[in-house]
């Protein structure tokens, strides 16, 4: 509490000038015109009853991120099952089997229907019960708000509108609240916005000066004011509206208004009134409602059953019209059919009558052709995948014991099948945690720890030079004379890539220290004294302490400073200058006392710097400059800020280290670094009076131009400076994400990464995961004007962003260089033209060509745009991915949208597809379980069709030899149970188990993942394959059987065989050729597996058996079938065995053929594997792994290469020129 009540008397305005320091109302500043539509709501403050009547009653501040309640679901969750046209046809059947035309009992129809959708039903019912169970843990989070006698808990979901709620530090706003004041005596609070643009810098908030009294719980007692403003809208960073209070209007700003899902930071409490609430929230207003999603394979499954629903009406009518035909001139002269008593169905004088009742009978008898099971079997499988995903160890956190989540299983084939990542930046691939890595100082570089791209072009570097000493060990003694010079010369090199290495490897043995992972001994442990510059390395230390707007917290227990800054970046620099021992300890109203521990052998100095200025950074001036007067009276400027900036703004004399640095500032930009300049100057106290005076009237100015007021006199300051140094730290990404992007990008797979950050901190984090590399060519489309209002200027706006647009396209195309990259960055308010309907596709166009895609500072709504212009534009399957509330849009438009479960709230999680806890399983979610779902249910539902036209044509055919009448060759339990037992388990276990390759292969040839994006196992080349198989072994099993048993004898006494005897023999065909079809589709087999297919087999077999000991009553024609017909009769095996080998020789032939002439990846990998070449020959093995990689120009290993050609490109020289010198000093 006293730390608490210490940091309350921090004026923290004072270290904001551009963003909090306003003038008072007093000075000028009237209220805001609030009128006209848009501009409709009154909040009574601290008066929450007059919000329960209309017209003041606003929504609640319940949320629902579900896609049924209890009265949508039944229509709702119909409506989904029976978009699917097979649901529509059985419907249509189960209806017509209610009437006397069906050739198949009622319960027979509509329970297989019953089941196929109740089941279906089930699995939405349970994955949206899931749903709602997050959304409750959100609507029952505690906040406190004032009630009658003061202030008590409430849960979110009851909180209305002008409740006054009080928000602890760390805790998320419950919704909209204008603030009214904070735990500092000036109203200032910092809020954390990442869950809602992604931006980790702390933003500050100010309250009103009138409301900065109300700062303890007993104000609020009598407290009574009337908010009037803008309607709900989506906008997250603007906000028109005033406050009336003590008969006073004051005018309200975007600076007051604290948004929902953002988070109170450095800030002990804020009491604030609630705005909107719930949907009306911004947050809430950014979102769309959960869609139903569909993948690209059951939308092709539609067309499937279209065409076979018109292969059922074609031999349905040809069915019909041969019925027709035989009752027209045939059935007179059956005398068994008595045609003298002529009944509805079988009349001879109404043929016409009778064939369209009969048409009604064979779309029935023919329905197999259309498998019901399909949908109940697909579902199953695709439970089953989810549980797999759900439980696999690979995608476990262990930090937070976190695993991955399937949170819908209708997706997962799709997972297989993405062309484009739409990602989001903050919490998805950074961790937001900045290392201090090295530092150039007076022109001299510190810091021998390497980043993670030096280490891998070290790595692969020593493995080159290890080939190149293998071939050059076998080549001729000229080569050996080379080879001796070259080794001379390359012998620092090899050293020095060894050190790289092993300082890299020994990072683990020390003890890690957050945000500094420096090391160099000559700067450690006070050693800097040592070294040349002694009081540049010092001025150097001073600025990283002292320039910054930090509040240092004792941690009590370890004794060590740590600090609430407004960025990682100034937390790192605080943290590397107490390691290098300079201790921001103590911060008061107008100074910051630093501990310097070799100032003085052996004592720990304590310093005061009184602040007289503080410049603070915005990303337009890309500085921070803070001016303090040091113990000797001496006023100095210290600045930090962007290179480029900072090299402008030096005198004559300040760039003595200019080259050096900027020669350093380069190599660390190579490494994947971001980089600083640190500079300063003194100052003479007249000059800066001077300056102070000047600043002073911009600070407190009511001008409009107030902000570039202030922004031309800090440039006036910020001239003349003396270059010190720079620094560079590394931005932690999450763990793996470089080698992740890197895979997905060989994977063949386009990344867009969509930000409400920064342009420049985008880029870094472009840098720093290889989306982005030194030399690729970046094209910034950008808007100078982009606040134009009327419509001439914004028809300007948008032809000059439409020629740069064109210019760029027309760029990429006259590019010759094979190996060259363009990378597209774009802000979100040209975004805002470049989305409109008349430029969005040249935009996409360009997008398109370029290797990288970074869009900055876009809002939530935006961010769900891009997603639908790719998603529509290019006609490919998209994924989002983020972790915050500001991602819902996105992940929700997606194709899939996948949620990190993260410590920044549920909000994207609740709204996903897919859940993970870290970016980096992202690359196993695809490459390995989406590649083999796509692969099994492609697979299992081309088997599907095979097999349903395999055993639905038979039926037709035989109709053919029985005039048409609707009799069917088998029994009724026999075609119950063809799908529902004897071909089920084995199409299911094909769909849960079956693998191309294993996991570790799929991660190792990337570029097996796109067989998915482009379709190969479910084009309709190998769709119309299938079922010619089907249509094939149709004829071949009935024909075939037919040809055998037609006129020979069957049994021992001579007899041929009957219906029942056909109709068995040609089932037994089917049941054994189909299961043998799918054991030769299979790839990969486990026990379960065999057990399924062969267990198929056998339980055809023992049915026949049981079946045929029950009673004639129930088995009729098949009783007693398989003992004393079938099974004596070796006709009857031999013709199992005949067709079923004829049946799958044409396949036998194809894929061997395939295999042999024209292998795909995944057969030659097999192979490999199969004869243990990965393990006798790993030349071959890593040989074959280099092809397996999509050409792309981005990631990791694209990064590593271009860093390796360039060092070679330096050896070469090196070696030339040594090589040279050895011959010219050789004896001739």
């Amino acid at each position: 509490m006293t730390r608490g009540r210490i940091r309350a008397r921090l004026r923290r305005s004072h270290f904001h000038p551009f963003s909090c320091m306003r003038p008072r109302t007093e000075d000028g500043k009237g209220p805001h015109p609030i009128e006209g539509p848009g501009y409709s709501r009154v909040v009574h403050c601290n008066q929450p009853r007059m919000h329960r009547r209309k017209p003041l009653k606003y929504c609640s501040n319940y949320i629902s991120t579900t896609k049924y309640n209890i009265v949508t679901f039944l229509p709702k969750a119909l409506f989904e099952q029976f978009r699917r046209v097979a649901n529509i046809y059985f419907l249509l059947a189960a209806i017509l089997s209610l009437t006397p035309v069906a050739p198949f009992s009622a319960v027979s129809m509509i329970f297989p229907l019953a089941f196929v959708v109740g089941i279906s039903m089930a699995k939405e019912a349970l994955e949206d019960w899931r749903r709602f169970i997050q959304d409750m843990k959100v609507n029952t989070r505690k906040a406190s708000v004032h009630v009658a006698d003061g202030f008590g808990y409430k849960t979110w979901e009851k909180i209305q509108v002008g409740d006054v709620v009080r928000v602890e530090k760390d805790q998320f706003f419950p919704a909209d609240l204008l603030l009214l004041s904070s735990s500092y005596e000036d109203g200032i609070c910092y809020v954390e916005t990442m869950n809602l643009d992604g931006e980790t810098n702390l933003k500050p908030k100010r309250a009103l000066e009138v409301t900065l009294p109300l700062d303890e719980d007993e104000a609020f007692k009598n407290f009574t004011g009337t908010i009037k403003c803008e309607d709900p809208n989506p906008s997250l960073y603007t906000f028109i509206g005033n406050l009336e209070y003590n008969h006073q209007v004051y005018p309200l700003d975007p600076s007051q208004i604290l948004l929902r899902d953002s988070k109170l930071r450095n800030t002990t409490f804020v009491y604030g009134v609630v705005i909107f609430t719930g949907f009306d929230s911004k947050v809430m207003q950014n979102s769309t409602k959960s869609p139903s999603k569909r993948s690209r394979i059951e939308r092709k499954m539609d067309k499937i059953i279209y065409i076979l629903f018109s292969l059922l009406l074609v031999i349905s009518l040809i069915s019909s019209i041969g019925f027709a035909v035989k009752i027209k001139f045939q059935m007179p002269d059956w005398w068994y059919m008595q045609p003298s008593k002529p009944e509805n169905l079988y009349d001879p004088n109404s043929p016409v009558k009778s064939g369209l009742a009969h048409l009604i009978t064979a779309l029935i008898l023919y329905g197999y052709l259309i498998p019901i099971s399909l949908y109940v079997s697909i579902e199953v499988v695709k439970v089953c995948q989810a549980k797999f995903i759900d439980e696999d160890l690979k995608m476990y956190d262990e930090e937070t014991g976190n695993t991955a989540e399937a949170r819908t299983s209708n997706l997962n084939e799709e997972l297989g099948q993405v062309d484009t990542i739409l990602s989001d930046k903050t919490g998805t691939l950074t961790c937001n945690q900045m290392d201090f890595l090295k530092c150039s100082i007076a022109g001299t570089a510190y810091g021998v720890r390497s980043s993670e791209v030096e280490l891998a072009a070290a790595k692969q570097m020593a493995m080159d030079l290890e080939e190149q000493d293998v071939e050059i060990s076998n080549g001729s003694s000229l080569k050996n004379h080379a080879r001796n010079s070259w080794e001379n010369s390359s012998g620092a090199p090899e050293i020095e890539l060894e050190t790289v290495i092993t300082s890299a490897d020994e990072k683990d043995q020390k003890t890690a220290i957050k945000g500094f992972s420096f090391e160099d001994n000559r700067l450690m442990d006070g050693n800097w004294l040592k070294e040349p510059n002694t009081e540049v390395i010092l001025l150097f230390f001073r600025i990283l302490a002292v320039c910054q707007s930090a509040v240092p917290e004792l941690n009590e227990d370890t004794g060590i400073f740590t600090y609430e800054a407004e960025s990682p970046d100034e937390g790192a620099f605080l943290v590397a200058a107490r390691e290098f021992g300079f201790e921001f300890c103590k911060r008061t109203q107008s100074s910051v006392i630093i501990r310097e521990k070799f100032a003085r052998p052996g004592q720990l100095v304590e310093r005061e710097f009184k602040i007289l200025s503080l410049l603070e950074f915005t990303s337009k001036r890309k500085r921070m400059s803070v001016i303090v007067r040091d113990e000797d009276g001496q006023i100095l400027l210290l600045c930090k800020g962007a290179d480029s900036i900072i090299f402008d703004r030096l005198s004559k004399k300040g760039r003595m280290y200019e080259e050096t640095t900027a020669k350093h500032l380069n190599e660390y930009g190579e490494a994947g670094l971001r980089t600083l300049a640190l500079a300063y100057k003194k100052l003479d106290e007249s000059e800066y009076n001077t300056w102070n005076n000047e600043f002073m009237k911009a600070k407190t100015s009511v001008v409009a131009d107030r902000d570039g007021m202030l922004e031309r006199v800090a440039d006036m300051m910020e001239r003349e400076l003396i270059l010190v140094g720079a620094t560079a730290v590394e931005d932690k990404l999450q763990k793996g994400v470089p080698q992740c992007i890197d895979k997905l990008a060989q994977a063949g797979l386009k990344i867009w990464v969509l930000t409400g950050d920064k342009m420049e901190t985008a880029i870094n984090i472009g840098y720093a995961c290889s989306l982005l590399r030194q030399g690729m060519k970046q094209i910034c489309i950008t808007v100078t004007n982009s606040d134009a209002t009327s419509q001439d200027s914004k028809q300007a706006v948008k032809d000059n962003i439409l020629h740069q647009i064109t210019n760029a396209s027309h760029m990429i195309k006259l590019e010759k260089d094979p190996l060259a990259a363009f990378a597209l960055i774009i802000d979100g308010k040209t975004l805002t033209f470049a989305l409109e309907d008349d430029m969005k596709h040249q935009f996409l166009a360009l997008a398109v060509e370029c290797a990288s895609v970074i869009c900055c500072r876009v809002s939530p709504k935006q961010k769900a745009l891009v997603t639908r212009l790719v998603k529509e534009g290019t006609g490919r399957t998209t994924l989002a991915i983020g972790d915050g509330a500001n991602d819902v849009g996105m992940i929700q438009e997606a194709d899939i949208g996948v949620g990190i479960s993260g410590v920044e709230g549920m909000q994207a999680v609740m709204a996903s597809d897919f859940s993970i806890s870290q970016f980096q399983f992202l690359e196993r979610l695809l490459v390995v379980h989406g590649h083999w779902c796509y692969k099994r249910i492609a697979q299992m539902i081309c088997y599907f069709f095979y097999k349903n036209i395999a055993f639905g044509l038979t039926l037709f055919y035989f109709e053919a030899f029985a005039a048409f009448s609707g009799q069917s060759v088998y029994d009724d339990w026999y075609m119950l149970l063809f799908n529902v037992v004897l071909t089920s388990l084995p199409v299911i276990s094909l769909g849960v188990f079956e693998q191309d390759v294993s996991s570790e292969v799929c991660l190792q040839f990337p570029a097996l993942y796109q067989q998915g994006p482009k379709n190969l196992f479910f084009d309709w080349y190998r769709i119309l394959g299938w079922m010619g198989n089907g249509l094939y072994s149709s004829l071949v099993i009935f024909f075939l059987n037919l040809v055998i048993l037609f006129d020979q004898p069957f049994r021992a006494e001579g007899q041929t065989a009957d219906m029942s005897a056909v109709g068995t023999t040609i089932f037994s065909c089917i049941v054994c050729a189909v299961n043998c079809q799918i054991a030769l589709t299979m790839s990969h087999f486990t026990w379960i597996q065999h057990v399924f297919v062969w267990g198929s087999i056998a339980s055809w077999f023992l049915f026949l058996l049981l079946y045929g000991m029950v009673s004639p009553i129930y088995s009729g024609n098949a009783y007693q079938i398989l003992v004393e017909a079938l099974g004596p009769a070796p006709i009857y095996w031999c013709s199992i065995i005949l067709v079923t080998v004829a049946c799958n020789l044409p396949y036998m032939t194809h894929i061997s053929f395939q295999r042999c002439i024209h292998p795909m990846d995944h057969h030659i990998i097999q192979e490999i594997k199969y004869y243990r070449k990965d393990v006798e020959d790993q030349t071959m093995w890593r040989r074959e792994r280099s092809k397996a990689r999509q050409e792309t120009k981005i990631g990791f290993s694209v990064r590593v290469d271009a860093k390796i050609r360039q060092l070679k490109g330096k050896l070469h020289k090196k070696h030339s020129t040594l090589v040279t010198q050895s011959y010219a000093s050789s004896p001739s």
